[in-house]
């Protein structure tokens, strides 16, 4: 008797840890119709309240709060004060998130980011801007680079770069939704200064939004009750496939040491930086390079939509082929060139068409590299500690560029703007040849380990508690 009740007993756990791919995908379909609308539209409002400077700048607030600012360096400043406060914060938000549910800890980011970006059209000097500027990058750093560590609680490697591409894109969504808002801003007969209810139309949404993530975005998946049972039991099956998880909030201070002297994660940060000079640039100048091409105002923040869009197409499109392929390098290091290809353009041509077309290729080049670097590095680190120092590190070092960025397109080098597209193109291009060298490091690591240890099966879990990435069973995606 007692040796039927034991085997009844494995049967029965058999049974619960036996998924059939049918489940598994309506669970899936349900994560996606949770997770994705609110962190995908919370990141869309956290990059319009980044980047409506530029359009602010065609609506007069050089003018209403900078005192005219004809050399364009207080623009550049007020530009780049968000990344100061964004990069000392990254890497410490990031890591203390993981003691908090992560729906409150996004709730809180969203709602400050809001109010700072709200603010911003109460300001009446220089110092009010710096001030609002350092607060919206506080709390966006507290949201941005935990994202792609959220995911990794849901999510498995071959799904992680899709929906991170769907994230990501929104950025690219911004950027058209923000030329339409600004667009239709400009047209606005109001009591008050055009850029002014830019900021209060931008801002409002996202306190809004960030209150609904409180209550509606699930936490990590042995602690939320958005699960059943069954659907946890899958949910901690899939969340340790690869690696294997840690259990609920706790730091493991070695990895971060780890962290800090892995040599990737600075390259990969040296990758960031320059395709974020292109991309601080981006959100700064674009309105204002376009409107150099002999365009109006009005006109030029509508032409900055159809680059963002399809780079948004581009981005979705390229990743849902990375996931497939489980290969990432080469493709980061062609979206590069393709950038560098579009700065080089806009140096060397003077004809507006083709200076047009150069805006598609920097934008569809810029925002698929970033997009796809970011789920590159959510796997590769190993541990969910590694992964809360690691990814974070290297976004920090690459807010760097778009400091570089806000600052190299100063209003005497119009029309042509050439120090600082010829200095996107150097960097973009430097980012492609460390590409193919973390490509080529993770291939020949993983053939390595396959010699000296055998060829693991990719969904075994693999105990990185100790050493992260080193484990050697753990395998990269090159």
């Amino acid at each position: 008797m007692l040796e039927k009740a034991q085997i009844e007993q494995t049967e029965d756990k058999d049974s619960i840890l036996k998924i059939e791919p049918e489940e598994e995908k309506r669970l899936v379909r349900k994560l996606d119709l949770r997770i994705l609308p609110i962190t995908c539209f919370l990141y869309l409002l956290a990059y319009l309240d980044r980047s409506n400077l530029g359009n602010a700048r065609l609506q007069g607030l050089p003018a209403d709060v900078l005192g005219g600012d004809p050399t364009g360096l207080l623009f550049e400043w007020v530009n780049s004060a968000f990344f100061f406060s964004y990069i000392i914060f990254q890497v410490p938000a990031t890591v203390v998130s993981k003691l908090f549910p992560p729906s409150y800890w996004m709730a809180v980011a969203a709602a400050g980011w809001g109010i700072c970006s709200t603010l911003a059209s109460t300001a009446f000097n220089f110092g009010g801007l710096i001030t609002v500027r350092v607060g919206l990058g506080v709390f966006e750093a507290a949201f941005g680079p935990s994202i792609p560590l959220y995911y990794s609680f849901f999510y498995t490697r071959n799904e992680m770069g899709l929906r991170l591409a769907y994230w990501f894109g929104f950025a690219a969504v911004a950027g058209a939704f923000g030329g339409l808002i600004a667009y239709g801003v400009q047209q606005a007969e109001v009591p008050i200064e055009n850029w002014r209810l830019l900021f209060i139309i931008e801002g409002i949404p996202a306190v809004l939004l960030g209150l609904l993530a409180a209550f509606a975005l699930p936490n990590r998946p042995e602690a939320t009750n958005f699960f059943n049972e069954r659907e946890r039991v899958i949910a901690l099956e899939r969340m340790n496939r690869g690696t294997r998880a840690d259990t609920g909030a706790v730091i493991n201070k070695g990895h971060i040491i780890k962290a800090l002297k892995d040599w990737r994660i600075y390259t990969c940060g040296i990758i960031y930086f320059g395709v974020n000079c292109a991309l601080g640039s981006l959100g700064g100048f674009l309105p204002t390079i376009i409107a150099s091409f002999g365009y109006t105002n009005a006109r030029a923040q509508l032409l900055t939509v159809p680059p963002y869009a399809v780079a948004a197409v581009f981005l979705t499109g390229i990743s849902w082929f990375t996931d497939r392929l489980q290969s990432r390098g080469l493709t980061v290091a062609g979206s590069c060139g393709l950038g560098a290809l579009g700065y080089l353009l806009l140096v060397v041509s003077l004809n507006d068409h083709v200076r047009y077309f150069a805006v598609f290729c920097i934008t569809t080049g810029t925002y698929t590299s970033i997009g796809i670097i970011i789920a590159w590095f959510a796997h590769n680190l190993g541990s969910e500690t590694k992964k809360a120092a690691g990814i974070p590190m290297f976004m920090a070092i690459g807010q760097g560029g778009s400091i570089l960025g806000s600052h190299i397109y100063p209003t005497t080098d119009a029309p042509r703007y050439i120090l600082g597209n010829a200095v996107c193109c150097g960097l973009e291009g430097l980012a492609m040849i460390l590409s193919i060298v973390l490509y080529l490091s993770f291939r020949m690591e993983n053939n390595r380990r396959n010699r000296k240890y055998g060829v693991p099966n990719p969904d075994d879990p693999v105990d990185t508690a100790e050493l992260a990435d080193k484990a050697p069973m753990f395998r990269y995606i090159p």
